[in-house]
């Protein structure tokens, strides 16, 4: 069976996974957007054990403990029939964390003015590794300009979306604050549509 790539969430996804992680998305990101989550990344890894990660998350960013309880629940019978890995595995359903993967052009141009690390799976001006802070996204791709910039590097750089493997967000006291801040408002607006008090109604008053 030859190595396929599978862009499953449409437009908006730029990383893809590639064999056995493209078979599983295929299986799990329906079940999940039928029940309100998004696929953020899928990963099998281990040696002495293989472990599947699920990596999800709600449509406003959220996350929590119970939902990844639901979506555990929800993919574990889909895995079972479909079957894309032979061997035994534990499955492992978790949030995308502060921290976080960042997979869709929508989820660099959320965090512009934060850091990133990044590979490209090509070399992209003599580099494959790059670390900097998000200036700009637009359809061609992200411009990063360079915190730690070698001798002779140019202090900002155009990485192509289709050139990039994997990138993340790099932990800092802004991204702390910009995160926190950011689900604290997702889950009052979750509250609003439920019809349930915010949260913080009695302190403004």
């Amino acid at each position: 069976m030859t190595t396929a790539e599978t862009d499953i969430a449409g437009d908006d996804r730029i990383i893809r996974e590639s064999g056995i992680d493209a078979r599983v998305a295929a299986v799990v990101e329906p079940v999940l957007r039928g029940i309100g989550f998004r696929l953020v990344r899928v990963r099998l890894f281990g040696q002495n054990g293989l472990t599947l990660q699920i990596m999800a998350e709600r449509e406003d960013g959220t996350m929590t403990v119970e939902d990844c309880e639901e979506v555990s629940r929800a993919l574990s019978p889909a895995l079972d029939v479909e079957d894309p890995i032979e061997k035994a595995y534990h499955l492992e359903v978790s949030s995308p964390g502060i921290d976080r993967p960042l997979v869709r052009k929508s989820d660099f141009t959320a965090w512009i003015g934060h850091l990133v690390k990044m590979e490209t799976s090509v070399m992209v001006a003599e580099r494959k590794r790059f670390r900097g802070r998000i200036v700009s996204v637009d359809d061609a791709g992200v411009l990063i300009e360079r915190d730690q910039a070698s001798y002779g590097d140019e202090p900002s750089v155009k990485v192509p979306f289709e050139a990039i493997s994997d990138a993340r967000l790099i932990l800092t006291d802004d991204l702390i604050r910009d995160a926190l801040t950011a689900d604290k408002k997702a889950r009052q607006e979750a509250k609003k549509r439920r019809g349930e008090p915010a949260e913080d109604a009695a302190q403004d008053e």
